[in-house]
């Protein structure tokens, strides 16, 4: 984990003009600099990016951010690996957190680990270029394949030779252990303890992860060498660096194109991705012959929710791949699958054709995986009426998983029609294989805790102060919530929506006046957090500044209401505990976050496309948000009051006319309580709120 000191050193030496000037040609506007934005295709410079607040934003696409963000979405890295990238650009030693000595060991391993792969990478591309088997055969068959050298060079293809212990003798030549050689899988030890390489007589393709450290090697037998080779391909056993089933071949070259084009190919084969990479078409990754793992799906799911599978046509291996594509729509993912001609592959097909070519292909003939499926298994079924029930539950089973329940029922009405069957039917199986699954895997129960609003803020120190806003108990239930970077399974957001209890839908609202309210009043606290909006005096006369986290956190506890969002509670939340940090600075800490959800809308609340002209700001005298935080403030939070007590009210009375409810008396009991707490709420409201109307 980084210290705080170091990433406070990297984010102040780290220049957003600096840094995104690297992959963006940027134009000085005014204050501002803009240019075309890296992450979708832009025809008119719309990526802006402000040197005085550090962000960057394209107001056509909507991504953007602080210097952080822009390297981890543009690099597709983690926060810590954007850091460390930063940190490396502009000479910062990264010191991290004092390790157990537990936890020491196991990171020296796996660094030795990496460290041999990448002294193997390296072994293998040199004899490749420079030893004359490399060059006569290796360099041959690439060649052969079609593959350029810029190609060979960017994949990083090798070759080792035919002797069976060339790299063992090498590698311990250099001083490598021998154990770290056998536990990466590049050798093994024979009965009589001599070490034997793994991959001799091979040509090489290097698996990197997704920043591009090699954890495995895939070696390929020649085809002059094929002739009573039952296995053409031999790749590194699994250790503790490598997980087949959480990595993919390519996706370290592929995750931005995979970004920017928000479509993924999924192919079989090492030589499918190369050639397909080679012709233009960058947006592809092989499973490398396996059937697909939920591992490898959630590594595609972070950078689109759009797949392609290409197929080459054989029956056998479009059935074996059926489940893991079952697994694709249980994620949620839009499923695609295009057959390529008879007796082509990814790979020959790449070769033959341009990426254009290849592109209008795809779009010509891909289709939905609901319709490929239904097909598929119609033309296998035939006329016979039990391979067709068969075939009916089949697929009744890959509609169930998808959780999209519009999604859901337009297959069914599709696969009603290609299979002739009453819609009704499908319904009714689909929605027993959802209550099967529900039974098998009940939802986490969530144990309800003090709401976030109750953390202690810097008003409540002072016990003369006019407001006692939180009790002690509530203070120390806030200071025992982890955050988002402590490393706990549950993240700190969904801990922060486990103690909210309101009736109002938590999706689809976004549109009502209340949620509206709640973002501008987010938008105070991370734009003026910190700062002092006015003073309160004790019984003895003395002032105390309350600042505007505090007045808004105060303010809502008072009527015992917090947040809708649960990402806006959980910032209040970290805003009133950071409160007391000298220094603390809201813009910043927000901006800053580790949690790239939190991170992001700070960084949208933050920024401004539009700013006054030099002639409005020297000859008119305009009044900011920062001097009119006094009157800006509790207007917003009277507004937002009223408007969350009337939907929660309205919501409230809605639930308690459901039909289930009403024969559930405790349920129902619990309801009507709330209900009379919200209309008393409403009622104190009204008191304080004088004669002002609230409409």
């Amino acid at each position: 984990m980084i210290d705080h000191a170091t990433v406070d050193r990297i984010l102040d030496a780290a220049q957003i003009v600096d840094v995104v000037s690297d992959f963006v040609t940027l134009r000085k506007r005014g204050v501002n600099y803009v240019g075309l934005c890296p992450f979708h295709d832009d025809k008119t410079p719309s990526f802006y990016v402000s040197p005085a607040k550090g962000l960057c934003k394209c107001f056509a696409c909507g991504k953007g951010g602080n210097v952080v963000h822009f390297i981890m979405e543009h690099e597709q890295l983690s926060y810590p690996e954007a850091l460390k990238y930063l940190a490396k650009k502009y000479g910062i030693e990264v010191k991290e957190r004092e390790l157990s000595q537990e936890e020491k060991l196991m990171q020296s391993e796996r660094e030795s680990l990496f460290v041999v792969n990448s002294f193997a990478r390296d072994y293998f591309r040199q004899t490749l270029t420079q030893h004359v088997d490399g060059r006569s055969i290796g360099m041959a068959y690439f060649r052969r394949r079609g593959f350029r050298d810029d190609i060979i060079e960017k994949f990083q293809l090798g070759y080792s030779t035919d002797s069976h212990d060339a790299l063992a003798q090498e590698a311990l030549r250099k001083g490598f252990k021998k154990e770290y050689l056998v536990k990466t899988g590049l050798c093994y030890e024979t009965d009589d303890h001599r070490l034997r390489d793994r991959f001799w007589g091979r040509v090489i393709f290097p698996v990197h992860t997704l920043s591009g450290k090699v954890v495995a090697f895939g070696g390929r037998v020649l085809e002059s060498a094929t002739k009573g080779v039952k296995v053409k391909y031999v790749n590194s056993p699994e250790s503790e660096i490598y997980h087949k089933s959480n990595e993919l071949y390519g996706i370290y070259f592929a995750k931005q194109a995979i970004v920017k084009q928000d479509r993924c190919y999924l192919v079989e084969g090492y030589t499918d991705v190369i050639s397909m990479y080679q012709s233009g078409v960058e947006n592809v990754v092989a499973s490398s012959g396996t059937a697909l793992t939920p591992g490898q799906i959630k590594l595609i799911h972070r950078f689109t929710n759009n797949i392609t599978i290409l197929y080459d046509g054989d029956s056998a291996g479009i059935h074996a791949s059926l489940r893991g594509i079952d697994m694709l729509l249980e994620e949620g993912m839009n499923i695609k699958v295009c057959l390529l001609p008879e007796g082509e592959d990814p790979d020959s097909y790449a070769r033959a054709h341009t990426s254009d070519a290849f592109r209008t292909y795809i779009a010509e003939h891909e289709t939905d995986f609901i319709r490929f499926k239904t097909a598929l298994l119609l033309e296998d079924a035939g006329k016979d009426p039990v391979k067709r029930a068969e075939l009916i539950s089949n697929l009744v089973q890959s509609i169930s998983v998808i959780p999209e329940a519009i999604m859901r029922d337009v297959y069914i009405k599709e696969c009603a029609q290609l299979l002739r069957v009453e819609d009704k039917l499908l319904v009714s199986e689909v929605a027993k294989r959802r209550e099967q699954h529900a039974e098998k895997h009940p939802p986490r129960p969530v144990t309800p805790h003090t709401p976030p609003v109750a953390a202690a803020s810097a008003e409540a120190s002072s016990p003369s102060a006019t407001r006692t806003p939180f009790a002690a108990g509530d203070a120390a239930a806030s200071e025992q919530q982890p955050t988002a970077s402590s490393g706990s399974d549950v993240s700190a957001t969904e801990m922060a929506a486990a103690g909210y209890v309101s009736f109002i839908p938590q999706e689809g609202k976004e549109g009502q006046a209340f949620y509206r309210y709640e973002r501008q009043i987010l938008q105070m606290i991370v734009r003026h957090g910190e700062q002092v909006m006015c003073t309160i005096a004790d019984e003895a006369g003395n002032e105390h500044p309350i600042t505007v986290i505090g007045f808004v956190v105060n303010s809502l506890k008072e009527d015992d209401l917090t947040f809708h969002n649960p990402l806006h509670r959980q910032m209040l939340l970290e805003a009133a505990a950071h409160l007391h940090e000298e220094g603390f600075v809201a813009g910043r800490y927000f901006a800053n976050y580790p949690d790239p959800d939190i991170s992001r809308l700070s960084s949208d609340l933050l920024s401004d496309r539009y700013q006054l002209s030099k002639y409005h700001t020297k000859h008119q005298t305009i009044p900011t948000d920062n001097e009119r935080l006094s009157e800006l403030i509790p207007r917003l939070l009277l507004d937002f009051k009223h408007a969350i007590v009337s939907a929660e009210i309205k919501h409230t009375l809605s639930a308690l006319q459901d039909p289930a409810v009403a024969y559930d008396d405790a349920k129902c009991s619990e309801l009507q309580q709330h209900y009379q707490r919200m209309h008393e709420i409403q009622r104190q409201m009204v008191k304080r709120l004088g004669d002002r109307v609230l409409l």
